[in-house]
């Protein structure tokens, strides 16, 4: 098992703090990243929201591609997993965009690509906004086109969303064939797309039992198409205390956001604009990505089990978030990472 973290990009995770005391600017999560190098961490998830999901939308909140650009020439190990919605980016612009930053990392970069479902950020940001299934009818197309252009030059293509003629990109990526790539959806459309054309497939925070069947169906479908294995991933929200009275208190200071806070309008917009398996309830949207559901939260003792538990059904990673994120990610990797 590997352990990997959701970069602070918003200044934290929690819709009913205010402050956590980890800032949504270069200093801090410039210290993070290089910090979590020597704990351990292998991976980072940079968000992409133009506005402020978390904190509200008059919130200041970091740019995704900028931002692992400048983490890659400060960083040696960390693998740098930025999100990419295709409706926010021509594919081939974007492929040369990130064949540039994989050659600054040194072949650290991969994509999780996204289905844009915040309609409010889409005419903000002057952006066409499409529906559930035309989304993912034009991720096919940009997945398609960046492949290509990542792996050949003088590439075409015309669909119905993207047409390139004679394309030449250079340099190409340091990653062979290609940056690894990483999407995530529960929709049987999603499943479909990912087991076909990515490489790693990452998921909202769940307990086991419910892990295990969303793998097991898309190794399945891998394997019908005669695709090599996949790479699983699981977000979860990480709390570890030495007593049980310790972890209840700190799932009663996360978890009491209230109608009426920055992040309740677009937690109705996102419901409204996703396909999930689960009805998801304002405790499991108090913290971003369901993480309380995976349950890493507990003893040492216990949060070991667990791991183990995830690990036993084909996980290979987590993504973690915690409040604040630099004393926590310290006091997780102590307890569990570095013990191993």
């Amino acid at each position: 098992m590997t352990y990997g973290y959701w970069l602070p990009v918003f200044g934290g995770w929690l819709r009913n703090v205010e402050d956590e005391n980890m800032q949504a600017d270069w200093d801090y999560v410039k210290r993070l990243a290089i910090r979590s190098e020597e704990l351990g961490y292998t991976i980072s998830l940079i968000a992409e929201l133009n506005l402020n999901d978390i904190k509200g939308i008059e919130a200041p909140s970091l740019d995704a591609w900028s931002t692992t650009a400048a983490l890659a020439a400060v960083t040696n190990t960390l693998e740098l997993m930025v999100a990419v919605r295709p409706t926010f980016h021509n594919p081939a612009l974007l492929a040369k965009a990130a064949a540039n930053i994989d050659h600054i990392s040194n072949g650290r970069v991969s994509l999780n690509v996204v289905s844009s479902w915040w309609k409010d950020e889409a005419e903000k940001y002057g952006v066409q906004f499409e529906q559930h299934d035309d989304r993912y009818a034009r991720t096919e197309e940009w997945l398609t086109v960046l492949d290509n252009v990542w792996k050949k030059d003088h590439y075409s293509f015309e669909g119905k969303f993207y047409k390139v003629k004679n394309n030449v990109l250079q340099p190409k990526p340091i990653s062979k064939p290609r940056p690894f790539i990483y999407a995530g959806g529960e929709s049987d459309k999603a499943k479909d797309l990912i087991s076909s054309t990515c490489d790693g497939y990452v998921m909202h925070g769940d307990d086991p039992a419910t892990i295990a069947k969303r793998i097991n169906d898309v190794k399945e479908r891998r394997e019908r198409k005669g695709l090599p294995p996949m790479k699983f991933g699981v977000s979860a929200y990480s709390i570890i205390r030495n007593t049980d009275a310790e972890v209840k208190k700190e799932i009663t200071r996360i978890t009491n956001v209230q109608q009426g806070s920055a992040g309740y309008e677009n937690y109705q917009q996102w419901l409204s604009g996703t396909q999930l398996e689960q009805k998801v309830s304002l405790e499991d949207y108090s913290v971003s990505n369901r993480g309380l559901r995976t349950g890493l939260i507990g003893t040492p003792a216990q949060i070991k089990e667990r791991v183990a538990e995830f690990e036993k059904i084909g996980v290979d990673f987590f993504l973690l978030q915690c409040s604040p994120q630099l004393e926590e990610m310290e006091r997780f990797a102590e307890a569990i990472i570095l013990t191993n």
